[in-house]
């Protein structure tokens, strides 16, 4: 049998990609025709948003919000507190229009709704109280069932979580989350994309992430492909000075909260403890924040957790239900200004309100979200089905999967099973099967699919087909 040169492949194989044809990934020493991963060429429409970003607009935001008195879950939301400007209610009312008004601006590009439920007494909860979340659809042009989102919970407390009376500024927990959601919108509708995006607001989190839950449930009994929930809580940057205003820490979760016994098992097996679709979510976000570092200007910081140490917050909703999600917190939070009645004792300075909050740290977080969803809606699909054999005993690696819609070709990515990211991807074209010359034994597998603008999907760790 005649063996043609490694040379004469390669050229085979870009001269068959250049006729727009595929060629399996043949065995490649590691590596040859491989790269480290480096961050790829920044979307100038996605640039151009990014620079649309407005720290002006987000502490106008964040200062009407605070000027709502109170949105605490169980404050007023009659008629008359609502004209009188005061409580949750007046706060709910603003934010749908101020979609409204995003919408109104593009055309009526946006779908602003409103999910409301009424919630049973339960202990943060003394009597039955409709708590209501409010978001924006931003349809996809032509993969509109996929869907990417962005939230902040809009409600707020002070030291008792049963003072529906009594102020509760809110300006970082969450009035920032929820001006990152507001100005995604802003600047995100002015576009289009293959995907769907929601900009979500949602109430209840302080009383145990009642809003959340609903708006996740609802996804999951809708069957809503969500590929990725972005929860921004607690993004403000408070102004202490141990504060790093150069990174936000992005947490996921290792095990997935939805697994069942059976598949937490195989993970177990296969070593896939730090390989959740959260994971490689939070994965994204730190190659989204290196490809657009001059305009983002802050540093993605991975935490390989589900949250801060013992507490929680609104990503969990969508990791229940079997969503990835992450969590974006400023470097080092300041419990003075988080969960406390304003007041000034021995010097200090207690109460989350505007002077606390640096805006400009906001807006950085803001264009690190908008150019992730923008990343992800623009890209393709994450690759289906995908497998690495294992039938026969041998140190080739050989992975396949099935084609999507969109992609103009695919990337086989590795790490050393000690590395937190990514290190090695190999361009296959447009293939559905690659075969490595690298042992499955030391090194975790995955695939992703790119567009013809460079697009990249989240990447899928294979499953083991025997």
């Amino acid at each position: 049998m005649h063996r043609f040169s490694k040379g004469f492949l390669k050229e085979l194989q870009f001269f068959l990609m250049a006729l727009g044809l595929a060629l399996p990934c043949a065995a490649q020493g590691q590596g040859a025709n491989a790269t480290a991963i480096e961050p790829g060429a920044p979307d100038a429409r996605i640039v151009a948003a990014l620079r649309q970003v407005s720290a002006e607009r987000i502490q106008a935001n964040i200062d009407q919000l605070v000027s709502f008195g109170t949105r605490a879950t169980i404050s007023a939301q009659d008629p008359a507190s609502i004209a009188a400007g005061r409580g949750i209610g007046a706060a709910r009312e603003w934010i749908k229009a101020e979609f409204e008004r995003y919408s109104k601006e593009c055309g009526g590009c946006l779908e602003v709704k409103t999910d409301s439920f009424t919630e049973a007494p339960a202990e943060r909860i003394p009597q039955p109280t409709v708590i209501s979340n409010v978001y924006a659809v931003l349809k996809g042009t032509s993969d509109a069932q996929r869907i990417v989102l962005v939230t902040g919970h809009y409600d707020s407390r002070n030291s008792g979580t049963l003072d529906g009376k009594g102020d509760a500024p809110g300006a970082n927990d969450d009035g920032s989350g929820t001006a990152v959601s507001l100005e995604c919108a802003r600047v995100l509708s002015k576009m289009k994309f293959p995907a769907t995006i929601i900009f979500l607001t949602v109430a209840g989190e302080e009383q145990g992430l009642n809003g959340s839950s609903h708006f996740a449930k609802m996804a999951k009994e809708q069957g809503w492909n969500i590929e990725a929930a972005l929860n921004n809580d607690i993004v403000g940057g408070d102004r202490s000075a141990e504060q790093d205003h150069s990174v936000v820490r992005v947490f996921s979760e290792g095990l997935p909260a939805a697994a069942a016994e059976q598949d937490i098992r195989r993970i177990r097996g296969l070593g896939g403890e730090s390989d959740s679709g959260s994971r490689q979510l939070a994965r994204y976000v730190a190659d989204v924040g290196r490809a657009y570092a001059g305009d983002v200007r802050v540093k993605p910081m991975l935490v390989f957790r589900l949250d801060r140490y013992l507490r929680g917050g609104d990503h969990l909703s969508f990791l229940q239900q079997g969503f990835a999600g992450v969590r974006f917190t400023e470097f080092r939070e300041d419990f003075h200004h988080q969960h406390q009645d304003v007041r000034t004792e021995n010097g200090i300075e207690y109460g989350d309100v505007p002077k606390f909050v640096d805006f400009d740290y906001v807006a950085n977080v803001a264009r690190l979200n908008a150019a992730t969803l923008a990343s992800l809606a623009a890209a393709p699909a994450p690759p289906a089905n995908v497998h690495l054999l294992a039938k026969d005993l041998e140190n080739d690696s050989t992975l396949t999967w099935d084609a999507v819609p969109g992609a103009a070709e695919y990337e086989v990515l590795w790490r050393a099973t000690t590395s937190p990211e990514w290190e090695h991807a190999l361009k296959c074209g447009n293939t559905t099967r690659a075969t490595l010359k690298l042992s499955k034994d030391n090194v975790i597998f995955a695939v992703r699919a790119v567009d013809g603008g460079g697009h990249a999907s989240l990447a899928v760790v294979p499953v083991p087909e025997r």
